[in-house]
């Protein structure tokens, strides 16, 4: 997934929020305005080429000095990116530059 495809989805409206991502996002009070500026601003840091039934990618966006996660899916046949879930992530699972995963022995 190339992020142009990403960012032309997104410019596009072609945007659908996935139930748990909205649920999570409530949750932890992440809002709708965050995610979008971590998808159009924010660097993929993980690609999942094998998810089903559509290639994901991780990305990491810094608004106020503050990480945030976002997991999106792209189906190119529709042109449809879905947002999969969001969280801010924490030292236990990654490194201080919340890019990387920490390895776990």
């Amino acid at each position: 997934m190339k992020k142009h495809h990403i960012l032309k989805a997104l410019e596009f409206g072609r945007l659908e929020w996935r139930k748990h991502a909205l649920e999570r996002m409530l949750m932890r009070g992440i809002s709708r305005f965050a995610v979008k500026e971590a998808i159009r601003n924010g660097d993929v840091i993980e690609m999942y080429p094998d998810d089903k039934p559509f290639e994901s990618v991780l990305l990491v966006h810094f608004m106020n000095d503050k990480p945030l996660h976002v997991v999106v899916s792209f189906d190119k046949a529709e042109e449809m990116l879905y947002v999969i879930t969001a969280y801010i992530p924490d030292r236990k699972h990654f490194e201080a530059d919340y890019r990387t995963r920490r390895k776990h022995d």
